[in-house]
């Protein structure tokens, strides 16, 4: 494999974008978690929301700062390794990351401070919408990334000029594009079901080890019941992508598919090993009339295959069906372990239930995992245009740059990050292994991290 700089820009951005997004899936419902937990306080009083409240502050904080750090290269990278995306599509893209600045960013920012350092200073309400500004503030941010990658995989209410710069004609049908509407609430939904495993997760893991054991059971019933409702809706705003990809862009679909040939009706591939060189499958497990149902709601409708596009306009095969299988296969995990919780949690069966317990302990990835090959389908899967039907990722990389350079900014970027990542596990872990009733005094006294979180947000410009 020819390392040419675009192919480096690539690896480089999907390394940096794989990375930062762990975090904001993580904090995006972890700051919903603690201003759910801070109105139990306020309504019920009860002393044991107040130390799970003090507890995930905590891990918010640093999370929320390593957000941030890995967050801010993502801006930058346009202007190195993106400059002629940057150029063409700047009047669009420019504005509605400023959009998330002035709004979202300043709404985090403002409040940030007031729930790290506040509670004991203002009244008990005002901290309350506080909590909740700051979790209304980083779904917001959610929205303006969405309806910035959303522009990008489905243009709308733009012109081009004679140099080939995208400018905007119509800022309501950019905003408001049908897309966005089932992508971000995929996306936020995405991240509160990430945080309600984590949080499962560490209660399911408290009741095992039999510390902190009332804290771990509140956590675990409160977070299963949570996702029990979530992730189905999570599958039916899945669906509504689906639908959004079929209809506007059939290549990347097809590539989801497995599918190679026009069929009608459709099988529906549950599992295969795709052979690009031979434009085939291996394997393959499929079931007869599935894929129609799926793509059309209808048992006889024509599916398109992959073959129907110039091999110049075809995504990767095999990257997109697999991780295609992968999100969807840690969906239903996640929802069975929600389900199965549920009803557990009725009539004090969890207490015994050990073997659900590790079960949901070990869930704690499943939705990052989901998270991460939800990315990897929607972008790789876009391939080969930045900007769907209009600019190709070969149009869009800087001219000027050298392999070396790109490789050396990798290998930095990589070093960091693993540095970062460590430092940042290392805290957490610290403070989980305390628990509620623990002090996490080590990670406690790294105020770095503090400073960090008054000057960025969760998600930044590379989603």
């Amino acid at each position: 494999m020819d390392m040419t700089p675009l192919l480096l820009s690539r690896i480089q951005f999907a390394f940096t974008i794989s990375f930062h997004i762990i975090f904001p899936a993580f904090t995006i419902g972890l700051a919903a978690w603690l201003a759910f937990l801070e109105g139990c306080t306020l309504v019920t009083g009860r002393p044991i929301y107040r130390r799970l409240f003090d507890f995930w502050q905590k891990i918010f904080a640093i999370a929320f700062g390593l957000g941030v750090v890995s967050g801010i290269v993502m801006a930058f990278q346009f202007g190195t390794n993106w400059g002629e995306l940057s150029r063409r599509s700047g009047p669009i893209q420019g504005p509605l990351l400023a959009y998330e600045s002035f709004s979202a960013f300043a709404l985090e920012a403002a409040f940030f401070g007031v729930v790290m350092f506040g509670r004991d200073r203002i009244p008990r309400w005002s901290y309350f919408i506080a909590c909740v500004l700051v979790s209304a503030g980083t779904s917001l941010s959610a929205f303006w990334i969405m309806v910035n990658n959303t522009w990008m995989q489905a243009p709308t209410g733009f012109a081009m000029r004679p140099d080939g710069v995208f400018v905007p004609t119509d800022w309501a049908a950019i905003i408001f594009n049908a897309a966005v509407w089932v992508r971000f609430p995929h996306m936020v939904l995405a991240a509160f079901v990430t945080s309600a495993f984590c949080i499962a997760a560490t209660g399911a893991w408290y009741m095992l080890r039999g510390v902190a054991v009332a804290e771990g059971k509140v956590m675990l019933i409160m977070a299963l019941r949570l996702a029990a409702i979530l992730v189905p809706a999570q599958l039916l705003f899945g669906h509504l992508v689906g639908d959004f990809v079929h209809d506007r862009q059939p290549a990347k679909f097809a590539a989801i598919e497995g599918r190679w040939e026009d069929e009608q009706p459709a099988a529906e591939i549950l599992i295969a090993w795709p052979d690009p060189a031979h434009e085939t499958n291996h394997v393959a497990i499929a079931v007869p009339y599935l894929g129609s149902l799926v793509g059309s709601m209808s048992l006889t409708s024509k599916e398109i295959g992959i073959k129907s596009f110039a091999p110049a306009l075809r995504p990767p095969m095999v990257i997109p069906f697999f991780a295609f299988r992968i999100m969807v296969g840690c969906g239903v995990a996640m929802l069975a372990i929600a389900w199965l919780g549920t009803v557990l949690s009725f009539g004090q069966r969890l207490d015994h239930a050990r073997l659900f317990l590790w079960a949901t302990f070990l869930s704690f990835p499943l939705g990052f995992i989901a998270t991460l090959t939800g990315w990897f389908t929607a972008e790789v899967g876009r391939q080969p245009w930045a900007i769907y039907g209009l600019l190709r990722t070969s149009q869009a990389v800087t001219p000027v740059l050298t392999r070396s350079q790109v490789g050396l900014s990798l290998a930095v970027f990589a070093a960091i990050y693993s540095l970062i990542f460590g430092f940042g596990v290392y805290c957490i872990y610290r403070l989980l292994r305390g628990g509620p009733t623990g002090d996490g005094a080590d990670c406690e006294r790294l105020p770095s991290i503090t400073q960090i979180n008054h000057t960025g947000h969760p998600l930044a410009a590379g989603e």
